[in-house]
């Protein structure tokens, strides 16, 4: 069985059909489009100008503070069931390597928590960070 790519002048369409009836005076679908500064400035060409004006609300973020992180880090673990689950260095060590960006900061401790769980590990440390994202170790005949 072979996938044929969805032309996008198509799936636009098929999305505003999906995305309302009754006019427009009835949802039934919300879309989040979610991209860096270029999908904006691709919503400006003149063929997704339609599309680009339904667009009710446009959420800009900047780089999250490490701080920010922290919270955002903490509330997640609380809100799972298991505050202490992490231990605060390797909560630290996260929001460091998060470089500002929730997406990367949630995608690790996803990574850590399933590595974890595999493993049967109550608590996650630095250890288990090294052992994921550290650096790979370089072998002999990898440095010959």
């Amino acid at each position: 069985m072979s996938l044929t790519p969805v032309r996008p002048r198509f799936f636009r369409s098929e999305l505003r059909l999906l995305s309302s009836t009754q006019f427009d005076s009835r949802l039934l679908l919300s879309v989040i489009l979610a991209g860096d500064g270029r999908l904006s400035n691709k919503l400006r060409r003149e063929d997704l100008l339609p599309l680009g004006s339904r667009i009710r609300v446009r959420l800009h973020l900047e780089y999250a503070s490490r701080d920010e992180l922290m919270a955002c880090l903490k509330h997640l673990t609380s809100r799972a069931g298991n505050a202490s689950l992490m231990i605060p260095e390797l909560c630290q060590t996260l929001c460091d390597h998060a470089v500002g960006n929730y997406r990367v900061l949630t995608t690790m401790a996803g990574e850590l928590l399933s590595t974890a769980a595999q493993r049967e590990l109550v608590q996650l440390g630095e250890k288990l960070y090294l052992d994921l994202f550290g650096s790979p170790t370089i072998t002999s005949r990898q440095h010959a």
